[in-house]
C-alpha cells in the first residue's frame, strides 16, 4: 500500500495536536499514513500516533525547524516526496501549514488543495478533497492533475478515530538550506492562555454576535462558554468594534472551526461568518429576529432575547453538572 505522508502538529514536549490525529485518519483512507516528525519530541509521541494508526514516523530532530519559519518543513517533505513517492501529502489547514503546503508544491511541481473539510480517495484511487466555496455556499470536489497531491485539511474537519499502527521511527538526516534560512525566528514569546480550550481545536465553541451589544454584553457569552467548557469565539462585527480581541474572530477573514458543537449567539450569520463555522458537527443558533440567516443552516433554533435565554441555559447547564 502506498504511503500518505502527514505533517505531524505538535510542541516541543512531543504532545501531539488533536489535527493531526484527524490527519492520520484521513490519511487512512488514501493509503499507509506515515508522520513526518520535526524538531524533538518523537520518542514521547509514538504512542499516541501509533494509537491512530501510524504505520511510520519519519523523524528529522533538527534545530533548524525551530530556527526558521516553514521553509525547512517544505524542504524536508519534497526530498521525502522525492525518495519515497507517495500517494499524497497531507498537512493541517492552519496559517502555517497553507504556507508549508504552498512552498511544497512548488518544489515537487504539484497541485495544492486548502481548505479542505473530507478527503477520499476516487474510483482509480487519486485522492479527492472536498472544499467548501463561495462562503460555503457550495461543495466541489477536486482533484490534483499533476504530480503528489499535497492537501491542507481544516483543524476539526474530520474526526479523529482510533486505529491501531506500528509507528516505527525512521531516522531522517536534515539540514535546511541557505535560501530556507532567509527568514529566521528572533525572539520567542509564550502565547497567552486561559482555562478555555484553543478555539482552532476544541470540541465545543460558543460565539457571539452584533446582540451582544458590546464588551459588557459579550460577558454572557464567555460565561456560556466557561459552563460548556468551551472555546469561545466571535464574529467580525464584534472584533471590528473592539469588544473582543481579533485572535478570537470566527470566520472568512478569521478562524475556520469545525467543532461537535457550535453555539451561535446573537450572530445573524451572514455568509462571511458562516464560511468558517458551518462544517460544524451541531450547530445551536440564539437570536432574536426569527428570519436570521443563521436559521438556515442551524440543527436547533432558539428565537428571543440572548439576554434572557442565555442565563436560563446557563442555569440549566449547572444544574446538569450537579
Amino acid at each position: 500500500m502506498a504511503e500518505v505522508l502527514v505533517l505531524a502538529e505538535h510542541d516541543s514536549a512531543g504532545e501531539v495536536k488533536k489535527v493531526t490525529l484527524e490527519l492520520l485518519t484521513a490519511a487512512r483512507r488514501l493509503g499507509e499514513p506515515a508522520v513526518v516528525w520535526t524538531g524533538p519530541g518523537a520518542d514521547a509521541a509514538q504512542s499516541r500516533l501509533a494509537e491512530y494508526g501510524a504505520a511510520k514516523v519519519y523523524v528529522a530532530d533538527s534545530a533548524d525547524f525551530a530556527g526558521y519559519i516553514v521553509a525547512p518543513a517544505a524542504e524536508l517533505l519534497a526530498g521525502l516526496v522525492r525518495a519515497k513517492s507517495p500517494v499524497a501529502v497531507l498537512v493541517a489547514g492552519t496559517t502555517e501549514g497553507k504556507e508549508t503546503a504552498g512552498r511544497l508544491a512548488v518544489k515537487i511541481g504539484s497541485g495544492v488543495l486548502t481548505d479542505a473539510v473530507n478527503v477520499t480517495a476516487g474510483d482509480d484511487g487519486t485522492p479527492v478533497a472536498e472544499q467548501p466555496n463561495f462562503g460555503g455556499s457550495i461543495t466541489v470536489r477536486s482533484t490534483v492533475r499533476t504530480g503528489t497531491p499535497v492537501i491542507a485539511l481544516r483543524p476539526g474537519a474530520v474526526s479523529a478515530e482510533p486505529q491501531a499502527g506500528a509507528a516505527a521511527p525512521e531516522t531522517v538526516s536534515f539540514a535546511a538550506s541557505d535560501e530556507a534560512k532567509l527568514a529566521r525566528v528572533t525572539e520567542r514569546a509564550p502565547a497567552e492562555k486561559g482555562g478555555r480550550p484553543d478555539l482552532a481545536e476544541a470540541q465545543i465553541v460558543v460565539s457571539g454576535g452584533r446582540g451582544t451589544g458590546g464588551a459588557d454584553g459579550f460577558k454572557v457569552i464567555e460565561e456560556l462558554g466557561d459552563a460548556l467548557g468551551a472555546a469561545v469565539g466571535a464574529s467580525r462585527a464584534v472584533v471590528d468594534a473592539g469588544w473582543y480581541p481579533h485572535q478570537f474572530q470566527v470566520g472568512q477573514t478569521g478562524k475556520t472551526v469545525s467543532p461537535q458543537l457550535y453555539v451561535a449567539v446573537g450572530i445573524s450569520g451572514a455568509i462571511q461568518h458562516r464560511a468558517g463555522m458551518q462544517t460544524s458537527k451541531t450547530i445551536v443558533a440564539i437570536n432574536k429576529d426569527a428570519e436570521a440567516p443563521i436559521f438556515d443552516i442551524a440543527d436547533y433554533g432558539m428565537v428571543g432575547d440572548l439576554f434572557q435565554v442565555v442565563p436560563q441555559l446557563i442555569s440549566e447547564i449547572n444544574k446538569h453538572k450537579g
